[in-house]
């Protein structure tokens, strides 16, 4: 299991040093661009290519572009000037987005994970775990990717490491009698949260579509309000191929909110800013890193001055 050692400094610390790389791209080309130079149409419309290419997509780069050309035309801007108007920019995207998922209000709180193989669902369920855990909340785990041996060894390390409960089956069992098992289970020994792993073959839409319909149709036998979040997990290194696997997993799971990982190994953080500002579905949690403590509940303006290399 690639699990490191909870990283050092506080979350902010790690979220810059993580974005360090989508900063410094973008950073180093607005530098360059306005540094020796005045605020002409041509230095504009490269800021606004360098944006797009960051993955922050066309829409929000043309409203940074305008908010930068805005009473500055034709003068001397700073590199720090325009960082802080494309943070301001990208904060405005962001804030309406940017919501804790509470898991009150049922017992146990069902959260469906879906996401792509690799993605970091499956960290990122035992990570949830162990926040919910530290919280006095009683956690259950279920191995619902029952496709991936490797994925049902990783789950039941991080219920031994967390103390959650685990149901699991051998690899190939039905992922909707697990399922239905679990949350059977759940419900027995008074659970708060039952966190559900879930295969992301995407590639095989119809095969993935048909078994996630029947894992929510057999929730619902014993929870008809079941499940309560469906939870995507998303990986920043892909970049543009996020935004259409959002498109496919609403399509196909309902999808009720996000969470991104591996910023820390991407020079395309930017990619969170076209996905809200394309599907605007609430963004719960971000990850940078391997540790345990480096997956925390996203803060738009934290986001939007890492992204933009500026200090807090």
């Amino acid at each position: 299991m690639n699990e490191a050692r909870p990283s050092g400094g506080t979350w902010w610390q790690r979220l810059s040093s993580g974005l360090k790389r989508t900063s410094a791209s973008i950073g180093g080309a607005i530098t360059d661009l306005v540094a020796k130079r005045k605020l002409d149409a041509a230095t504009i419309d490269e800021l606004e290519e360098v944006l797009i290419r960051a993955d922050l997509g066309p829409a929000t780069a043309g409203r940074i572009a305008d908010a930068i050309r805005a009473g500055r035309y034709d003068k001397a801007v700073t590199p720090d000037e325009v960082k802080g108007i494309l943070a301001a920019e990208v904060e405005k995207v962001l804030a309406p987005v940017a919501a804790p998922l509470f898991v009150d209000g049922a017992k146990p709180f069902v959260v469906l994970v879906a996401g792509v193989n690799g993605s970091g669902k499956t960290t990122t369920i035992g990570k949830l775990a162990a926040r919910y855990r530290a919280e006095g909340r009683k956690v259950v785990l279920a191995a619902g990717d029952t496709f991936r041996a490797a994925a049902i060894d990783q789950l039941k390390i991080w219920g031994a490491r967390t103390g959650a409960e685990i149901v699991a089956r051998e690899p190939g069992a039905d992922a909707a009698g697990l399922a239905f098992d679990a949350l059977s289970a759940a419900k027995d020994k008074g659970a708060d949260v039952l966190l559900i792993d879930t295969a992301g073959r995407l590639q095989n839409k119809a095969a993935l579509m048909g078994e996630l319909e029947k894992v929510v149709r057999v929730l619902k036998k014993l929870d008809p309000t079941a499940p309560h979040a469906v939870l995507l997990v998303l990986d920043a290194t892909v970049g543009q191929n996020a935004l259409s696997q959002v498109e496919e997993f609403s399509r196909i799971a309902g999808v009720t909110g996000l969470a991104m990982t591996k910023l820390d190994g991407s020079a395309r953080g930017g990619i969170l800013v076209a996905i809200a500002e394309k599907h605007r579905l609430p963004i719960h949690f971000i990850g940078v890193g391997e540790g345990v403590d480096d997956l925390a509940p996203f803060q738009a303006r934290e986001f939007a001055k890492a992204i933009a290399g500026l200090e807090t």
